[in-house]
């Protein structure tokens, strides 16, 4: 086991950057200039997943407003309409690491629509959405790490093959 900087996130948007779906995550600040560039761990926090939250972005992903939500809607459609056909949404993962990414220069929101064309946020909590996050090069972890969790970065354990030298350095 090797120590990484970890982010929790709320379920879906774990799982859509773990496959592949959630390019950018959205903050209201901008990652520390430190971090960019470096391997990090997303996290599954522990919260429930919201039914309405799904339904609703389903309906997004399902309108020409699809490309607002910042996500590639040929994977996220899938899975999300998985977690919906489960009366509690209760089939996604909490409380673990999924996957790791290289966190990319931050990006604020409206460079982002510029360089899109469109405003991509993939919630409706618009106070979240001041800065884009690529989230690059993702490897899922396999099978996923059991982890309390916490805000904000956080340093947690996880096995060295997801991590390589060069990055387990930088720790």
């Amino acid at each position: 086991m090797t120590g990484i900087l970890a982010l929790t996130l709320w379920q879906p948007w774990a799982t859509l950057v773990a496959e592949g779906a959630k390019p950018y995550e959205f903050r209201h600040w901008a990652t520390p200039r430190a971090y960019c560039g470096r391997r990090i761990a997303i996290h599954a926090g522990a919260r429930k997943v919201v039914r309405k939250e799904i339904l609703e972005l389903l309906v997004r992903l399902n309108s020409e407003a699809w490309r607002t939500t910042g996500l590639n809607r040929d994977i996220a459609i899938p899975i999300l309409e998985a977690v919906a056909a489960r009366p509690k949404c209760d089939n996604m993962l909490l409380s673990c690491i999924v996957c790791t990414v290289t966190l990319g220069e931050p990006i604020r929101d409206e460079d982002l629509e510029r360089s899109l064309g469109f405003a991509p946020a993939d919630s409706d909590r618009e106070e979240h959405t001041n800065w884009g996050w690529p989230m690059l090069d993702v490897r899922r972890v396999e099978p996923p790490v059991p982890y309390k969790g916490a805000q904000g970065f956080w340093l947690c354990e996880i096995p060295a093959d997801f991590i390589s030298p060069k990055e387990q350095e930088a720790v």
